[in-house]
């Protein structure tokens, strides 16, 4: 007996599925089905990733409870996007197409509605719905959920996410007190939860692998950049993959835009997938991606909402999420049915903490790598042309009388000089562009002894001298603040910071030197002129530090209370108290919508 049928499938849905070549359940399909199928279905809530078979967990036994002769909805599943929409009413007319006179129809946005409110009309037995559209028919009042027997809430973690809240409320309200209702989630967000209580009867919990944990098949990899350095390390990474085929998450949909035009200009195969794409622009670019016509898709977290793409090798956070529930979305859409991926963060300095929260989140530890380095990189695309050459299909028919020509034109090489010249032919221009290419990892994480040590030039960080301090009411966050304001960067690596009486110094990272010199000409602080100098400037103006602290009828030598010792508490590490914590305006907390990141080209 096929196990299919012995969790209860019957003969013609069983059919269907072994002409799709299901063998046996996955573990969803194992626990759902027999619950579905039974005499007295209850209320089931299914924690599992995208991809583990969910649509056929809770579309078979739909299939089998429909009654034919009614033409009224007896069941309705709402999915986040219009992809998911589809991709579930495709999936169940396949499942179908042994029962005669079953129908299911798509409601979703960015169509025509006057097609679906026919399609409504005619009679369908199964509606796959978007929650906006849907309620939008139900104002209409060209939709009858009054014999609803089951709603299946599918992704309900990502429709709370996107806002849909209401909508679903509204729609739940129009299907009969007494339906069954069946929600699938990647995570148990609280919103989730209170849908759950306010909805559904008794539910049996179903677990696939832990709640919130990312599946076992990914590997989740960390790379420690300055945030300027953030898309020279994405084309890095890129490169040491050769055969990757991936989805790259941008925060906001100008910086998706931006990324994927830098790329396609630099040569990838790659385009962006955002909300200002209308619904033509978007199918054509899914359409390119999962023919693998493209092997980078740029995207939203919003625009890939629903999408489900198989045998994705990669996905790579070019930036974190505001949600940390999105994480485990994100690295969910790799490593699935039994293949491995790799789920990467490019990060800086600044979010460590949230690293460290998603961690938690996904109960695995990120495995910091330095960002390769053009040797690495020649060799895995060196590597990777001579696998191609092996692999390729040869027509002796075609090329056989070419080779005599050939030979002749070839014979003053020897063999080494042959393969040598073959494989710089496509490989030279990855040699040249990485020669003298820099280490990109942040030096802090790149060598940690050098850190402990103090030596700012190792460090790559620049130290400056300014004429505030303690008696104008300096605090180590009103120099990060005005790092911030004046230069309009947001994420400049900022190290130690010393306030003293009447002048101060800090540290940032060297490459913004000149940046935070051209800002602060001309500032005022309380109404006194700024002075900003590198510290070694500083050094050659020390007469002028000397007026300063004689004018103070406090005088004190170097070491006394006046001017605090090296590690006294005058002087302010990166992370005390004085300093913002995790939340301020200069440090933003994990999940911030406040702070925008705009890619720049560089």
């Amino acid at each position: 007996m096929n196990i299919f049928e012995e969790i209860g499938v019957e003969e013609q849905v069983l059919a269907a599925i072994k002409d799709l070549g299901f063998e046996k359940p996955t573990p969803v399909q194992e626990k759902v089905i027999p619950i579905l199928v039974g005499e007295k279905p209850g209320d089931v809530i299914a924690l599992a990733q995208t991809g583990t078979g969910k649509t056929a967990a809770f579309g078979l036994p739909l299939i089998q409870k429909t009654d034919i002769a009614n033409k009224k909805i007896q069941h309705l599943i709402l999915s986040p996007t219009r992809e998911l929409c589809l991709q579930i009413a495709d999936d169940l007319k396949d499942y179908s197409k042994y029962v005669k006179g079953f129908t299911v129809g798509a409601i979703f946005g960015g169509s025509s509605i006057d097609l679906q409110m026919k399609m409504l009309k005619r009679g369908v037995h199964i509606i796959s719905a978007t929650p906006g559209r849907l309620v939008d028919l139900i104002n209409r009042k060209k939709v009858d959920l009054s014999q609803v027997e089951t709603v299946v809430l599918d992704e309900a973690d990502e429709m709370l996410n996107m806002g849909f809240k209401d909508e679903l409320e509204a729609v739940l309200s129009q299907t009969p007190k007494n339906r069954t209702t069946l929600l699938f989630s990647a995570t148990m967000a609280r919103e989730v939860k209170s849908i759950a209580s306010k909805y559904m009867k008794d539910p049996t919990e179903i677990i696939i692998g832990k709640k919130n944990v990312s599946t076992e098949n990914v590997t989740h990899l960390c790379y420690m950049v300055h945030a300027r350095d953030r898309y020279l390390a994405l084309k890095r990474i890129v490169d040491f993959h050769p055969d990757v085929y991936g989805i790259i998450f941008c925060r906001t949909r100008k910086e998706t835009q931006e990324v994927s035009d830098n790329l396609m200009n630099d040569g990838y195969n790659a385009d962006a997938l955002h909300g200002d794409l209308s619904q033509a622009q978007r199918d054509v670019v899914m359409n390119k991606f999962r023919s693998k016509h493209l092997s980078l898709l740029v995207a939203t977290d919003v625009a890939a909402r629903g999408l489900d793409v198989n045998d994705l090798t990669h996905v790579i956070n070019y930036n974190l999420p505001d949600e940390i529930d999105a994480y485990t979305h994100r690295s969910g859409r790799t490593g699935r049915a039994g293949k491995k991926g790799t789920s990467i963060i490019i990060a800086n300095m600044k979010e460590k903490q949230k690293i460290s929260t998603i961690e938690r989140q996904i109960s695995k530890k990120f495995i910091h790598s330095s960002v390769p380095l053009g040797r690495d990189i020649c060799k895995n695309q060196l590597f990777h042309l001579i696998d191609r050459m092996e692999k390729v299909e040869v027509s002796d028919t075609d090329i056989n009388s070419f080779l005599p020509e050939i030979n002749k034109k070839l014979e003053w090489l020897d063999r080494d000089e042959l393969i040598k010249k073959f494989v710089s032919l496509e490989f030279n221009r990855f040699l040249d562009y990485y020669k003298r290419m820099p280490d990109l990892t942040a030096p802090a994480e790149r060598s940690k002894s050098k850190k402990a040590s103090g030596s700012n030039k190792d460090m790559g960080m620049s130290r400056f001298f300014i004429n505030i301090g303690r008696k104008d009411g300096v605090k180590p966050t009103t120099i990060i603040g005005m790092i911030n304001d004046y230069t309009g960067i947001r994420d400049i690596e900022i190290g130690e910071i010393d306030i003293l009486d009447s002048f101060s110094f800090f540290e940032t990272d060297e490459s913004c030197a000149e940046d935070i010199l051209e800002a602060f000409k001309d500032k005022t602080h309380k109404k006194r002129k700024i002075a900003l100098e590198l510290a070694q400037q500083a050094k050659r103006s020390s007469s002028r530090s000397s007026s300063d602290r004689n004018s103070d009828s406090r005088k004190r030598s170097f070491g006394d209370r006046g001017k605090r010792p090296f590690g006294d508490k005058g002087k302010r590490s990166f992370g005390d108290k004085d300093k913002r914590s995790s939340g301020d305006r200069d440090k933003r907390s994990f999940g911030d919508k406040d702070k925008k990141r705009t890619f720049k080209k560089r």
